[in-house]
Parts: structure tokens; C-alpha cells; sequence
């Protein structure tokens, strides 16, 4: 499949699906390729908490697609893509409060030399030094601002790349929360009935 500009959106995205979402100037002349993906729910179980909350945005992630930026000069992108980057007519737009110079994509599926381009995640314990500078910011999280999600007692870091072929995901299984024992709650009532025992 070619590279073609407008040919998926966000709001259309399905799991395992790829999009190419935008080119953003950055500095030292060269642009940031922005990639967005679904991913399948059998390479991550859904959370029964995010469909039960799907129409508060604080448990959406952007309508559930991955994210992961790219830095590229433009000429090779251009290359790459089949997109003229170079010479594109960048719109200047204001995100989350700054001024950005943007030209849309939205490639569905992009492909390089007959692969598709996926976004790739990998959990791990060992953070970057930015991702241990920003800590509230970077560590997974139940929800936005809930309480940190760890891994053998240390926080979860997510990293995202974009990889050519079948992407191979790494996930953590998250410790087990320690729930408040029920039995003072519950001492009169009989759990076979729900009688409440006077």
C-alpha cells in the first residue's frame, strides 16, 4: 500500500491500525512525525474501568490510541513517506497553550519498503533521565491523576517507537493492590442470603 495523505482519521482508528497523524516544525530545522495506534485487545487485555467510565475523558487516552513522536529531517521523511515535507504549507496552530507550525498527514497504515510502520511499546522499571525528572508526569498511573502503578514495588515507565513489522510489546504485570479486608463491613451480614443479621 502507498503512503497517502488524508486517508484515516483518529476518530476512525480501529485496534491495529496505524496512522501518521501530523509533521510538526521543530527545532534545528527538522520536523516531528506524530504516529497514533489502537492496539489490538489481545496484545492488551481492555480495562472493564475505562469502558465503565468511557464518557469521562480522564479514563480516555486520546480515544484509546498510543502515541509516539518521531524527530526526522525533513527531506528524509519526504523521502520515506512519499510527502513533500520540505515544501509543505505548514498551518500554525496553538497547542496546549503554544504556538506550533503543523502539516496534517493522517496516513492510515503507513508502509516502508513494503512493511507496515507500528507503534511499539515496552514497559520497563528503568527510567529515563527525563522520565526521572518528571516523575508525576511519566510514571503509569491508575487514570490521570490516581495513584502510581508499580511492578515488583518499583514505578512503571511506558516507552512507545515505531518499528517495521509485527511489533513485539512488553507489558508489566502490575502489583496487586492490597484491598481492606470486608469482614468488619460485612461481619452481620450472610454472604450466601444478603441477610443483615440484627
Amino acid at each position: 500500500m502507498e503512503n497517502t495523505l488524508n486517508t484515516g482519521t483518529l476518530e476512525a482508528l480501529i485496534p491495529g491500525e496505524t496512522l501518521v497523524v501530523h509533521a510538526r516544525k521543530v527545532k534545528g530545522g527538522k520536523v516531528q512525525i506524530e504516529f497514533a495506534e489502537k492496539l489490538a485487545t489481545e496484545e492488551r487485555p481492555q480495562s472493564l474501568l475505562s469502558v465503565f467510565n468511557r464518557s469521562d475523558d480522564r479514563f480516555s487516552q486520546a480515544g484509546g490510541a498510543r502515541r509516539t513522536w518521531m524527530t526526522s529531517e525533513p527531506s528524509d521523511a519526504s523521502e520515506l513517506l512519499n510527502v513533500d515535507l520540505v515544501n509543505a504549507e505548514y498551518k500554525t496552530v496553538t497547542i496546549n497553550g503554544k504556538v506550533q507550525e503543523i502539516f496534517p498527514l493522517n496516513i492510515l497504515n503507513p508502509t516502508l519498503d513494503g512493511k507496515r510502520m507500528r507503534i511499539q511499546v515496552n514497559e520497563t522499571t528503568l527510567p529515563t533521565t527525563w522520565q526521572s525528572d518528571n516523575l508525576e508526569t511519566t510514571a503509569k498511573r491508575k487514570g490521570a491523576e490516581g495513584e502510581f502503578i508499580t511492578y515488583k514495588g518499583q514505578y512503571i515507565f511506558s516507552n512507545t517507537d515505531v518499528v517495521l513489522g509485527e511489533p513485539k510489546h512488553t507489558f508489566l504485570k502490575a502489583d496487586e493492590v492490597a484491598s481492606e479486608s470486608l469482614s468488619g463491613i460485612y461481619a452481620n451480614v450472610d454472604i450466601e442470603t444478603g441477610e443483615i443479621a440484627s
